[in-house]
């Protein structure tokens, strides 16, 4: 959205007339947003911050509510792979998950920064909330999963692979051990993405996709073979996952040091691809609600992102699925709290948001809050500019004041 005046008197008005009010432990206030998201098979929830908790709740609150009215079974956030997927072996009571104590130890792999990003109190309610639901299910395919679809995971990944093939292929673990023991020579990703970008090293990119490869091939002859144990091909659909993690990363550090868009099409591209693997692994009837940033699952053909050519979550999942198949939420404030670090890998701290720009949407919509008693009170509203359901109506006046 562009920016708009603080005196736009019509869209004050418009705003005031469409608002939904949206008050705390009020399930049936999302009954507006449930109505519109009709039958997308991808929804997804966006925040503006990641250490909001209003905007934790909200997103834990509708994503219940699309698990159980909706039957949605797949829960995509922007996580990485191996430490999402321990969660996810947990809610769903797997047999690989017997030693996990409790939701907090399901979690304690979510050691990179940000950590409160996922290891916090509504995640940790949610997903005791999800293994509860799960334990009502009989078959598995119906159980609701954790997943994490972002690609910063080389290191842990490429063990995962490993770890894997040992286990089932030492033959093949040692052909993988060799090739990836090229990335054994860097201390960590940003060492190895400087010396791949600066011509100091040859890169890893040959064995990174001969591994996938084989990867690919040995999980195509699972699934083919009729005798694979569901437990088997889980295993090695969760092996494939991080052997494109492998290579993905690789070509994301590789280009860390280009500046442009390319990483963060990289990035976002990877986490799209990984969605529709995660859709097409849990069948066709399958439905995902995706957790990220604002800035991943909006539109990026509607920012400035376009001109900066860069692709998103939002843009991606739309142009695969279609917009009657997708609905997008996102969450933004005027001012509030947050948790943030002033740096990379510094402690959290509870910091203060400073109030929008008058020039800005959400000051417009702060302003239009102020000036209605009932929103004023309950502090919090919520806006529909698009319905996948026809008796939803939409007021395409207000999408156009404030686009």
């Amino acid at each position: 959205m562009t920016a708009v005046s603080k005196t736009n008197s019509k869209a004050l008005q418009l705003i005031q007339q469409c608002a939904h009010r949206l008050r705390a432990n009020t399930p049936a206030d999302y009954d507006p947003i449930l109505a519109a998201i009709g039958d997308a098979r991808v929804v997804m929830i966006g925040e503006a911050s990641h250490g909001t908790h209003e905007f934790y709740v909200h997103r834990a609150e509708i994503t219940k509510r699309l698990i159980q009215e909706k039957g949605f079974t797949i829960i995509a956030c922007e996580a990485d792979w191996p430490p999402a997927y321990r969660v996810n072996r947990w809610v769903k009571e797997m047999s690989s998950s017997s030693k996990l104590q409790d939701a907090n130890d399901a979690l304690k792999d979510f050691t990179r920064f940000p950590v409160w990003m996922w290891r916090n109190t509504v995640v940790l309610d949610f997903i005791n909330w999800l293994r509860t639901h799960n334990e009502s299910k009989r078959e598995n395919k119906s159980k609701v999963g954790f997943f994490g679809i972002d690609l910063y995971s080389l290191q842990s990944s490429r063990e995962e692979v490993l770890k894997y093939l040992e286990k089932v292929d030492p033959e093949m673990a040692k052909q993988a051990r060799k090739s990836y023991g090229c990335f054994e020579r860097y201390s960590d990703e940003q060492e190895y993405g400087y010396c791949a970008a600066t011509k100091l090293s040859c890169g890893c990119e040959k064995e990174a996709i001969e591994i996938l490869k084989k990867m690919l091939e040995r999980h195509a002859k699972i699934v083919a073979d009729n005798r694979s144990s569901e437990t088997e091909i889980e295993e090695s659909f969760y092996a494939t996952e991080n052997a494109k993690i492998v290579r993905e990363a690789e070509k994301y550090y590789r280009h860390m040091f280009e500046g442009g868009e390319i990483t963060w099409n990289i990035r976002d591209t990877h986490m799209v691809d990984c969605l529709q693997d995660l859709l097409k692994y849990c069948g066709p009837e399958a439905k995902a609600v995706v957790w990220a940033h604002n800035s991943h699952v909006g539109d990026a053909r509607e920012t400035d992102s376009r001109r900066a050519r860069e692709v998103n979550i939002g843009q991606l999942v739309r142009e695969r699925f279609g917009l009657g198949k997708t609905f997008n939420i996102g969450f933004t404030t005027y001012t509030g709290t947050v948790t943030a670090a002033d740096s990379w890998d510094m402690d959290p701290d509870f910091k203060h948001v400073r109030p929008s720009l008058p020039e800005s949407v959400e000051y417009l919509l702060h302003d239009a809050l102020t000036r209605d008693s009932t929103l004023m009170n309950d502090g919090q509203y919520l806006l529909l500019f698009r319905s996948n359901n026809p008796s939803v109506q939409i007021s395409k006046d207000l999408h156009t004041e404030l686009h």
